[in-house]
């Protein structure tokens, strides 16, 4: 991968490790991959972070920005007001077009506001949303909304629908995705109103949509696309990420317990390294933002260098990909149907701390 028209912005401030974990997961992206990157951030902070890594030949450079929205921070409040903080100078570069994406570990909410602020949602789509990607038995599902909106509308799931289609399809290289609603059974008469709601108007659109999945379908492949409100899939995002840890942990504790357990393990262990790169977050580095006119990956506030570095390479497949692009031109394809937006005003503020 080498391309010097794809520069990917990096907010260095707003994470628990910040600007340790997200400048060494830059420079090892830099090196991997050849991306071009600006960290963006307190100079004087990242410049004694760089002095610690071999960068030379590496294509980095370095905005100041004086400010540093925190994970308490009001988000839409705190784009505002805070003109200077990392994350909405990462989101100017690119409306200025001198980077086209931005990779943040900072305030969920305020990523998703500064996005919008900034670069706007694409037109017709009411609200962004942030989408995540998990294993499954074959390969990988997109679900979403995972936290950016708790309280949705039937239009908004269909248009997260749209949008979570045209992600798998261009980043992911799904042919035609399998879309489906989350719910408590694959029956019609399950579900609440606003899946119902939902249902019919999916049913109408050009997508392949499959009907009601219920959660275990996440992850046995028979479905490429999930939907579900802010609500319902930040549990199932943060479930899924405690159960893989669990599971972890206690596979080591049975390993632990006996001398024959140990000597398993050793025979068992490219497999159980393998399963854990697998499951881990940190393989697929961010969750996507779409809905923006723009390119964003948000990360979690915990994330390790590798995950950091991971989401860089997401955030320049997904611009790439021109995801952001296909989506607009799918949603004109379906302006006048059941996906069309809904006129409720514009949206003035973001989830909060939605995949901290």
């Amino acid at each position: 991968m080498s391309s010097k028209s794809i520069v990917v912005a990096v907010d260095v401030m707003g994470g628990d490790h910040a600007p340790s974990h997200e400048i060494t997961g830059a420079v090892t992206a830099a090196r991997n991959w050849q991306i071009p990157i600006v960290l963006v951030g307190d100079a004087d902070q990242i410049e004694q972070e760089l002095a610690n890594h071999q960068v030379k030949g590496l294509d980095l450079t370095v905005c100041h920005a004086s400010e540093v929205i925190g994970m308490h921070d009001s988000a839409s409040d705190a784009v505002r007001k805070k003109k200077d903080s990392s994350i909405r100078v990462a989101f100017n570069l690119v409306k200025e077009g001198k980077a086209q994406a931005v990779v943040s570990t900072g305030n969920s909410g305020a990523t998703m506001a500064a996005g919008m602020f900034v670069l706007k949602r694409i037109p017709g789509i009411d609200r962004p949303a942030i989408a995540t990607i998990v294993p499954n038995l074959k390969d990988q599902t997109v679900v979403l909304d995972v936290g950016g909106n708790v309280d949705c509308k039937p239009s908004h799931l269909a248009q997260f629908a749209l949008m979570g289609a045209v992600y798998a399809h261009q980043a992911l290289g799904k042919e035609r995705p399998r879309v489906a609603l989350l719910s408590n059974g694959e029956e019609l008469s399950k579900g609440n109103e606003l899946t119902r709601e939902t249902h019919c108007l999916l049913e109408q659109t050009s997508l392949n949509y499959i009907g009601y999945k219920e959660g275990r379908d996440i992850y046995n492949g028979a479905v490429d696309v999930v939907v579900c409100d802010g609500f319902v899939g930040n549990v199932v995002l943060k479930v899924s990420e405690g159960l893989a840890d669990a599971l972890g942990r206690m596979l080591r504790t049975e390993f632990e317990n006996s001398l024959l357990a140990r000597l398993g393990y050793l025979l068992a262990r490219p497999a159980l390294k393998a399963f854990r790169k697998r499951v881990d977050y940190a393989e697929y580095g961010g969750a996507p933002l779409l809905g923006i006119k723009g390119t964003a990956m948000i990360c979690h506030g915990s994330s390790s260098p590798r995950a950091i570095m991971n989401a860089i390479r997401m955030a320049y497949d997904s611009e790439s990909h021109h995801v952001s692009e296909q989506i607009i031109s799918r949603f004109d394809k379906d302006c006048d149907g059941p996906v069309s937006a809904t006129a409720e005003g514009p949206v003035d503020a973001a989830g909060e701390g939605a995949v901290q």
